[in-house]
């Protein structure tokens, strides 16, 4: 097994190591926990948007933030982390959140392509290359359930909520 794989693979374990480290070294202020969770709960929108459209391992999907972006779940982590980055008001955080990501998502991209092109052949080569048929798919809320978004939600309101009780104590 390479790293690539086993970064890929192990990228929620080791978020929870990463996060508990970065919870760790926050120093979040009042003001810095609302910046920063506006923009986490951005990036929690649209990975919820993404997942009303998702249907993993079935089809190349073509609607939604599939339009702009192959990945747009990992867009929204990017711009979770980032915004739990800044709500934690240390640079060191930033740093380890940026580490993490970078490798992670990173090795997940590159082993999703890969297992995408394998799956769908051709499909997924059109859509790479934005000659696809465009989906009409609608978002739907019991989608994005099935693909289990809400534990993602979940997750970032109990960091929210840690950081706040830190913030204001």
């Amino acid at each position: 097994m390479t790293l690539t794989h086993r970064l890929a693979r192990y990228r929620v374990p080791l978020g929870f190591v990463f996060g508990a480290l970065c919870l760790g070294l926050a120093r979040p202020t009042p003001r810095l926990l609302a910046a920063g969770a506006a923009i986490a709960v951005l990036g929690e929108a649209v990975r919820f948007w993404a997942a009303g459209h998702l249907e993993k391992g079935r089809e190349v999907t073509s609607s939604g933030p599939y339009r702009w972006t192959r990945h747009p779940l990992y867009v929204g982590s990017s711009l979770m982390g980032l915004g739990l980055a800044v709500a934690s008001a240390r640079a060191e955080v930033a740093f380890l959140v940026a580490l993490y990501l970078g490798a992670t998502l990173t090795a997940a991209i590159a082993s999703e392509e890969r297992f995408l092109s394998e799956r769908f052949g051709d499909a997924y080569l059109l859509y790479r290359e934005g000659r696809h048929v465009e989906s009409t798919r609608r978002f739907s809320w019991a989608r994005a359930m099935r693909n289990r978004e809400w534990r993602a939600a979940t997750g970032l309101a109990a960091v929210l909520a840690l950081l706040g009780w830190m913030a204001f104590r």
